[in-house]
């Protein structure tokens, strides 16, 4: 009955339906529980028609009709297998029950099959319980749509009818029907299922939002780009259900030698009947003999696993992924979209002697306005966000890879890299002095108008808030070796490097250098994880021990190019996953233990005539609910991240409205 359970396979994923079948199995115990506690009552009630050998009928008949009801699905389960050529070792309980009745032992085999069916209800009701994260997805999506024609009107439809370039409006307190980019509104959006974070996410015109999350506050218009299985819910979805039908190497050992179990316990249960004419021994072998916490100790730690990483928006595509991880002694971090946020910020200006700092950001956003570089953006958003005034220019023309040329208010303005002004002929002596040298590690864009320097501004890809502290938290898992690779300069390279306290840098580096470095580092007997973004970093990726691909929600490239997938930007995830990997190799080894030394010291027991059939049940019972809820514990793993994502929300929130334009912003 309980190989039932575990592993969940793709057609028969509905907690629904197993709510169902246990609520059946429920009726069915209850009522057979009751012929056979009518059969203790009628030893009581009719003592005096019992036989000098100990037979009662109105008791035997009670417990018979007991035995029967709860015994016939154990029999039936075992049948089937036999009849499909799968020996499991159920049979060893049908054959436990079979015999007690053969002895007229009613009682017993109703009490064995009374608690046997028991331990299989509490494994159904507690596996259901942590699935109840992964079936949540399978809810999220709405049942309705409101998809808008191009006058205006709203039509209510299937969300399996959407395509893409279909607008849909969503209004306050509807779930997402499909990604989209939002076209129209500004609202927060919950994507706790979808991608961990625990927070609501403010979302704006152009951003992307994904099927299944929740819109909270504002009404939007929504562009289609992705619908049913090609969305970023659907992705998810295959993945668990591709992670749950994957076997972790003990559940392959397990199955290796269960044909070799049955054959064994049976032949040890003939001899001992054999030595001592006590069927009651032999039964109590058969009972205590079936390794429902053996078979149960692997899989039901995976499924909890499975559900916590879940629960945070990690995606395991593979189990067995889980037991690499707990043997990690390297990282290989790409740098950009990784360790740093991917998006420039001006971080520092130097305007020129005898120039305000106003003037210098002044011109050059207002230059740069027309401009659609990341470079560019990163200007003008931080002179809107210092309220400074933008002039429209009347010319406007970009240099590919060196800047833009603008005219404003009849002045020219050059702003670009250092080397393309010095070939325009621009005199930089003014800002010789050491005081307004470049910092190392700045990427820095020069302002010029008419032929006067008016000083630079200095941008920075910046690191993620939480990446020193998850990188601090590797190392002190003993995560020996912490290496960064990037396409970028050395000068930004070793920036970030050293804010995050990496043991290696490589810079400036192709694929091929990328592929090189894991390499090298697996030669040298390093356990190698690759963090990306997945987008270019899919060799790198497919080179090392494991792969885990940073904030895929919505990517395809970096959700299928990694063994694991994240599907949000938070780093703290990494030193939780080595975490919940190492709990679940303690868990399953705890389980494995309690199991074999469970099922030789009970059978010991029965043989030396210790406990009868009822306690073999009872004791059975108990290892196998011990099992369950220890590998239960996993589920709720990772709570303190949610608590830490709150107090770093309410950290990172701006303190003033309005940023003062300084040297240094």
């Amino acid at each position: 009955m309980v190989h039932d359970v575990l592993p969940i396979s793709e057609a028969d994923h509905s907690v629904k339906a197993q709510t169902g079948r246990a609520t059946i199995l429920i009726i069915g115990i209850l009522v057979g529980g009751i012929f056979v506690l009518l059969s203790y009552v009628s030893d009581w009630v009719f003592a005096s028609q019992t036989t000098p050998d100990g037979q009662n009928f109105y008791s035997d008949s009670l417990a018979l009709l007991g035995a029967i009801l709860l015994g016939a699905p154990i029999v039936a389960h075992s049948i089937k297998s036999l009849l499909r050529g799968q020996a499991h070792m159920d049979e060893l309980v049908a054959l436990a029950v079979i015999a007690a009745i053969a002895a007229r032992n009613y009682q017993a085999a109703g009490v064995v099959a009374f608690f046997l069916l028991l331990a299989n209800l509490i494994e159904t009701r507690t596996a259901l319980g942590a699935r109840a994260s992964i079936e949540s997805l399978m809810r999220l999506a709405p049942k309705k749509a409101n998809r808008l024609a191009a006058d205006g009107t709203e039509t209510s439809v299937d969300p399996r009818e959407l395509k893409t370039d279909d607008v849909v409006r969503i209004r306050p307190g509807e779930n997402i029907p499909a990604d989209g980019v939002i076209i129209h509104g500004q609202s927060s959006i919950n994507q706790a299922h979808v991608t961990g974070e625990s927070l609501p996410v403010d979302k704006v015109e152009g951003d992307e939002v994904f099927s299944g999350t929740n819109n909270e506050t504002g009404a939007l218009d929504v562009k289609v780009t992705r619908v049913g299985e090609d969305t970023t819910l659907g992705r998810v979805k295959k993945l668990i259900l591709q992670a749950e039908g994957t076997r972790h190497p003990i559940m392959r050992l397990i199955d290796r030698y269960a044909g070799f179990y049955t054959p064994t316990v049976l032949m040890i249960a003939a001899t001992v009947l054999y030595f001592t004419r006590d069927s009651e021994r032999a039964v109590t072998m058969l009972v205590v003999a079936c390794p429902c916490a053996l078979v149960l100790a692997v899989p039901t730690a995976m499924v909890a696993a499975l559900s916590c990483a879940a629960r945070l928006g990690i995606l395991i595509k593979d189990v067995s992924m889980l037991e690499v991880a707990r043997d990690l002694t390297a990282f290989v971090f790409d740098k950009t979209g990784t360790l740093t946020t991917g998006e420039l910020s001006v971080t520092r200006m130097m305007p020129a002697p005898h120039t305000d700092g106003e003037e210098l950001l002044a011109t050059a956003a207002s230059a740069e306005q027309m401009s659609h570089h990341p470079v560019a953006r990163a200007v003008v958003a931080i002179a809107k966000k210092a309220r400074v005034e933008l002039l429209k220019p009347s010319k406007f023309e970009e240099k590919s890879g060196l800047g833009v040329v603008a005219t404003i208010a009849g002045a020219e303005i050059y702003v670009g890299r250092k080397t393309w002004l010095a070939e325009r002929g621009v005199d930089f002596t003014s800002m010789d002095d050491s005081k307004y040298a470049e910092p190392e590690g700045l990427s820095t864009l020069y302002v010029v108008r008419d032929d006067k320097l008016l000083g630079w501004v200095g941008l920075e890809d910046r690191t993620r808030m939480e990446a020193k502290v998850a990188v601090e938290q590797l190392r002190n898992q003993g995560i020996r070796e912490i290496a960064m690779v990037t396409g970028d300069r050395w000068s930004v390279a070793r920036r970030v490097a050293k804010e995050m306290g990496c043991t290696e840098v490589q810079a400036e580096a192709l694929p091929a250098d990328k592929l090189e470095l894991v390499g090298a580092m697996r030669q040298a007997g390093q356990k190698v994880a690759v963090v990306g973004d997945g987008v270019n970093d899919a060799p790198a990726l497919a080179a090392g021990d494991l792969s885990i691909a940073m904030g895929a929600a919505g990517s395809d490239v970096a959700i299928n190019s990694a063994n694991i997938a994240l599907m949000n930007n938070d780093l703290k995830r990494l030193p939780f996953l080595i975490e919940l990997s190492r709990r679940t190799s303690t868990v399953i080894h705890q389980n494995l233990l309690f199991g074999v030394a469970g099922i030789i010291v009970f059978m010991v027991m029965a043989g030396l005539g210790k406990i009868h059939p009822i306690w073999g049940a009872v004791l059975h019972t108990v290892g196998a609910t011990f099992v369950i809820f220890n590998s239960a514990r996993l589920v709720r793993m990772g709570e303190h991240l949610h608590a830490a994502d709150e107090k770093q929300q309410q950290v990172a929130k701006p303190k003033v409205e309005r940023v003062p334009v300084t040297a240094n912003v």
